[in-house]
């Protein structure tokens, strides 16, 4: 058995300028971190993640005159963790960022989404368009343009292998969990392109959130409610009415570059910004890129 260091780095979760408030949203409570003043910016984080995610987004969108504000989503970190499947369908997840863009206030919001994060906001923009001002999508695929590829390109299938091992009961938050998290240890170390995109610092914080009893449940549970309630992310409306700008790493290990092609029938209204030196990760990996598409696309 491995183990780390013990002179391990002490994870600080503080950053100039961010605070951190909570919202009811429905049945859950939603923690979320928050930067600056102005129109919302809403930022969604994936897996396995959380609102520390955005810490290179949360000052950059604050200092170009927005509020940034990004939650931990339902089942993570502060956040409220619901028990059962059904409590983390697509549907529930898309009403609780309903819900907080209007506890907001300020109008529609701009909204931003990563992996996961990115397919919530998919589906926030066909089912609540009045609630997005403009969408930027980070390395997510929209659900219908995933479908078709899945059916037409195995390749896709083989790097989706994760999602139909989270299927099972229990196993995957121990194979997750085991020798210090080793799996998603090497992920934050080895996947992105540039070495700096996950500190030490980074990793011991992500540690720290994921290893409380049953913080990992949650998240995986995405995974098995949206193959048990497919419906909620492949029904109709499938059609995204808003500026859409889509940003995306291409040396993603999980998505094939292709699903970055053939929107326009769902999203008549796109820019698609390729980074080739970038991973899944993409705002980690070359965060003032991101940042600087993000704040463009915003102020136009």
């Amino acid at each position: 058995m491995t183990h780390e260091p013990t002179h391990q780095p002490q994870p600080n979760l503080s950053l100039p300028g961010v605070t951190h408030s909570t919202m009811s949203v429905g049945a859950v409570t939603l923690h979320y971190a928050s930067a600056g003043t102005g129109a919302p910016v809403v930022l969604l984080h994936g897996f396995p993640e959380f609102w520390y995610s955005w810490r290179r987004q949360l000052p950059a969108l604050a200092e170009a005159g927005f509020r940034a504000v990004a939650p931990d989503l339902r089942g993570y970190n502060e956040s409220d963790r619901p028990t059962g499947v059904a409590n983390y369908r697509v549907a529930q997840l898309v009403a609780d960022v309903a819900g907080l863009i209007e506890g907001l206030g300020g109008g529609p919001a701009f909204v931003v989404g990563h992996d996961w994060g990115g397919i919530i906001a998919w589906r926030l923009a066909t089912l609540r368009p009045q609630l997005v001002r403009k969408l930027a999508i980070l390395n997510a695929p929209h659900p219908a343009r995933y479908a078709h590829e899945l059916k037409r390109n195995p390749s896709q299938w083989l790097r989706s292998w994760y999602a139909f091992v989270f299927q099972l009961p229990w196993l995957p938050e121990r194979i997750l969990r085991a020798h210090d998290f080793a799996i998603m240890r090497r992920a934050w170390r080895e996947q992105p392109v540039h070495p700096e995109a996950f500190t030490d610092e980074d990793i011991a914080a992500y540690k720290q959130v994921f290893a409380r009893p049953g913080v990992l449940t949650g998240p995986i549970n995405y995974y098995r409610a949206a193959t048990r309630y497919a419906h909620d992310l492949n029904g109709e409306p499938q059609l995204v009415p808003m500026p859409t700008l889509l940003l995306w790493g291409a040396r993603d290990p999980f998505l094939s570059i292709k699903l970055t092609e053939g929107l326009e029938r769902w999203v008549p209204d796109l820019r698609v910004v390729r980074f080739p030196d970038s991973s899944h990760w993409i705002q980690n990996d070359v965060p003032e890129q991101v940042n600087e598409q993000l704040i463009l696309f915003f102020k136009e």
